[in-house]
């Protein structure tokens, strides 16, 4: 009796095990892509800060601050579309769960 309320339990508890999961994933997949995004600002930062010893003029100076900025620029869109990318797929895996639990539920009925 006891194994078989442990098997039903566990039967039951499969769904939620199974949201934990993809919101882990989720959440690794996004840290791992600020990691890398904040990386890439500060590589750029100190790109930049070394080539501020170059500068001769302030046109240089303008041109320098500008090529950093459009960097920074380049390097934020590229973690936002992985981001979404991230979300997107993690709630399409959500809702897939949610309908497959949904018709299991009612396939019991």
């Amino acid at each position: 009796m006891f194994q078989d309320m442990t098997k039903q339990f566990n039967e039951s508890m499969a769904p939620f095990r199974e949201l934990v999961n993809i919101q882990t994933k989720m959440l690794e997949e996004l840290t791992r892509q600020q990691m890398e995004c904040t990386k890439a600002c500060l590589e750029a930062t100190m790109q930049q800060t070394s080539e501020l010893q170059k500068c001769q003029t302030p046109n240089d100076l303008v041109e320098l601050q500008q090529a950093y900025a459009k960097e920074l620029e380049t390097t934020l869109k590229a973690a936002n579309e992985q981001n979404m990318k991230a979300l997107t797929a993690a709630q399409q895996a959500i809702q897939q769960l949610t309908q497959n639990s949904l018709e299991a539920f009612a396939s019991k009925k």
